[in-house]
């Protein structure tokens, strides 16, 4: 596929990238953790707000220090790069893994179908890891089959334990489990298993072993034992066996999957499970992405711990493998498959335009651009499916997605606020230093403590209303409250209007008025108010 076509896809996103703010639980937070290892000077350790933070390695967080080092701040669209481009690099990876038995318009609707499937595009524009992660791993299993099919190179057998290694330094054992699990069961399928260690033998397993021993003695000499024990076997096996965290059941990515990749979930399952029942999947190739997604897919719901996320690794596989099988697949069912998301997305559009106000976020005329936008896309696909021309529809679909996103980003600056939590913040520093106040409260809402970020300090928790009142009564403070907090609450709700605050977004912001004598609205007496 031509380079410029990557071009287009990166170019229909970066509105969003340039534009969006930080999502406060996990962007945010990383953001704080990185601030926190720059202050202390730790690098293989990473703490959040004092508290050990073993649950990610550091090759993501390096970057986001590079990228500070290198900006002197936190630049949304430098950070969007690092997630960005891993999700391009995978798609050319699988572009490049197929090119022999597809044509250049087939790769291209492949493309678009990846790009556009839910979790895919959405995990390429938030700072998150696991792209980073599903890149290696593509890497490593492209490495793999490029030596199993006899067209690998001297170097590939340094590169594939490498890939793996670097695919557990960005996310962590995920990164080793789907490449070896996949390696080990398509050999097993082959009934080539002894074969196993002619591609990941002795140097293979020395090289990968090598490297995670330079991170652990890394987190020996600036952790300790407690932070690699953390690391190792907390954040590891116990997440596998009975997980703390996202502990759900068996079955939970069988639901999960339908909508992980909407638009094209149904396409996927039945194209696979025709050509399975048709017996037209032949080829290693196929057999090998098959193999990916049966044997991860299994493997992933036998642990406690599971996010949505963690399946990544296997888009690419449903996408091209069925990019592989379409060619040899007549059934209807198939040209079906394609009609429900389009009508789907040819009816969302309408219901948008009718059920707007239901959205607590300002109105703006790029948000009516990008609802027609889509719904002449979807139309425009409605006409190519009725005229039997599937690929073609399947490409109007989801470049009418990167459009609608395109076109919608730019109603972000006014969204933002409502959002995230950078204006919020910004403007309570502003007012703060122009106060001289010198503390920092928010009420009950998450990601609140990353808010040091901005405020270059830290922000208290505050768990219930008696300790708000009292902390204002005693004055030199900042405090956010969220406006759902306040509106749930006839308490709040009498209070906030009888106190100085300004609102920005979602939140109040309330502070002393020093301006103002005792008596007035900014000296209530909390007692009244309560009862």
């Amino acid at each position: 596929m031509k380079i410029e076509r990557y071009f287009i896809l990166l170019i229909l996103v970066i509105p969003v990238l340039i534009l969006r703010d930080f999502t406060p639980n996990n962007e945010l937070k990383y953001l704080s953790i990185v601030d926190e290892a720059l202050r202390d000077g730790h690098f293989f350790t990473f703490y959040h707000q004092g508290e050990l933070y073993a649950d990610k390695p550091p090759l993501y967080f390096w970057l986001f220090m590079l990228s500070k080092w290198i900006w002197g701040e936190y630049n949304m669209f430098s950070l969007s790069l690092f997630s960005i481009i891993p999700a391009l690099i995978s798609i050319y990876i699988m572009n490049k893994w197929v090119e022999e038995d597809t044509t250049p318009s087939l790769r291209w609707s492949g493309s678009l179908m990846l790009f556009t499937s839910a979790f895919f595009i959405g995990s390429g524009l938030v700072l998150r890891m696991d792209m980073l992660m599903c890149m290696f791993i593509l890497l490593a299993l492209y490495t793999f089959y490029k030596r199993y099919s006899g067209k690998g190179r001297p170097r590939d057998r340094f590169l594939l334990p490498f890939y793996i290694f670097m695919a557990i330094f960005s996310k962590g054992p995920i990164g080793f489990i789907v490449p070896l699990i996949t390696m080990f069961v398509f050999l097993l399928v082959k009934r080539d298993i002894r074969s196993l260690g002619r591609y990941f033998g002795w140097l293979e397993w020395g090289i990968l072993l090598g490297c995670c021993a330079i991170w652990f003695l890394g987190i020996y000499l600036e952790g300790g034992a407690t932070y690699l024990n953390n690391l190792l076997f907390h954040q590891t096996i116990n997440r596998a066996v009975d997980s703390f965290d996202h502990k759900k059941a068996f079955w939970y990515y069988g639901v999960t999957f339908w909508y992980s990749v909407a638009p094209w979930s149904i396409l996927y399952i039945a194209t696979i499970l025709i050509a399975i029942k048709k017996r037209v999947l032949t080829t290693d190739k196929e057999k090998l992405f098959l193999t990916a997604i049966v044997s991860t897919f299994v493997i992933l719901s036998l642990f406690s711990g599971k996010l949505d996320i963690y399946m990544l690794p296997l888009f690419p596989f449903f996408t091209y493998l069925t990019i592989l099988l379409l060619p040899k697949i007549k059934e209807k069912w198939v040209a079906f498959s394609v009609y429900i998301p389009v009508a789907v997305l040819t009816i969302a559009p309408i219901a948008t335009f009718f059920i707007r106000d239901k959205f607590n976020v300002p109105d703006s005329p790029f948000i009516y651009v990008a609802i027609i936008t889509l719904f002449i896309f979807s139309l425009t696909a409605c006409y190519m499916l009725y005229r039997k021309r599937v690929f073609q529809a399947i490409n109007c679909v989801a470049l009418g997605i990167l459009s609608t996103l395109f076109t919608g980003a730019f109603a972000l600056p006014r969204i933002n606020p409502y959002i995230g939590l950078t204006t919020m913040a910004t403007e309570a520093h502003h007012i703060c230093e122009e106060e001289h106040i010198d503390h920092y409260y928010y009420y009950k809402f998450r990601g609140g403590e990353n808010m040091d970020v901005y405020l270059h300090e830290e922000a208290m928790k505050i768990t219930s209303e008696d300790s708000l009142f009292n902390i204002y009564r005693k004055g030199n403070c900042m405090i956010f409250v969220k406006e759902k907090n306040v509106t749930r609450s006839p308490v709040l709700s009498n209070w906030i209007q009888q106190v100085h605050h300004e609102k920005v977004g979602n939140f109040y912001l309330i502070h002393p008025d020093d301006s103002l004598v005792p008596g007035s609205f900014g000296q209530v007496n909390i007692s009244t108010v309560s009862n």
